[in-house]
């Protein structure tokens, strides 16, 4: 009786075809190492509360700091600005720079990173172990943005409505942008107190 021989899978035979050579792929499957590369923008989801706080009091510090930047130009500014906002917030959030940053609003979980790029919620093809539709392995950026907002101080903010992407802020700093709009704010609502004390 002929013991008989286990099937060779079509795996095997790639395998043994591949060429031969020292490099060893990392001892992690393929979907761990896609796991991976979406830690530190979960980490920043699971933080959101924290980065909210952090988020508050870097925002004071930057309107603190709106003289000098006025002093010296937001024109002159920008680009040192947003070679640190770039690194910063690519490596926290995997930011894609649209500078119209609504991080705060959406639980920290860049809306951005969505395929689609939608600003309002997610789709209706989210599947049902909350992964995208388009990229299967990666986490619905709304589910978790949801999750971070459940968070927040301000958590109830993901409701609000965005505007559409005004594409030509793209490649700009958002700090900046906000920190002058602040500004703008303050000093608005400073006018009329100062014309009632002159009259």
């Amino acid at each position: 009786m002929s013991e008989k021989q286990p099937a060779v899978t079509q795996a095997t035979l790639v395998k043994k075809a591949a060429p031969k050579s020292d490099y060893k792929p990392a001892d992690v499957s393929p979907q761990r190492r896609v796991q991976r590369s979406f830690a530190v923008r979960l980490w920043s989801v699971r933080h959101s509360r924290l980065l909210e706080w952090f988020y508050s009091r870097f925002a004071d510090a930057f309107l603190l700091l709106h003289p000098l930047w006025k002093g010296i130009g937001y024109g002159r500014v920008e680009a040192p600005i947003k070679f640190v906002e770039k690194r910063v917030k690519g490596f926290m959030f995997d930011c894609r720079m649209c500078g119209q940053c609504v991080l705060s609003s959406t639980g920290m979980s860049c809306p951005m990173n969505c395929p689609k790029q939608l600003r309002n919620g997610p789709c209706g093809g989210v599947r049902a172990n909350g992964n995208c539709e388009v990229e299967p392995d990666m986490p619905c950026v709304w589910v978790k943005a949801w999750e971070g907002s459940r968070n927040m101080v301000h958590g109830d903010k993901i409701l609000d409505v965005q505007k559409p992407v005004d594409q030509s802020l793209r490649e700009t700093s958002a700090w900046l942008r906000v920190t002058a709009q602040a500004a703008a704010a303050r000093e608005a609502a400073q006018k009329p107190q100062n014309n009632g004390a002159s009259a």
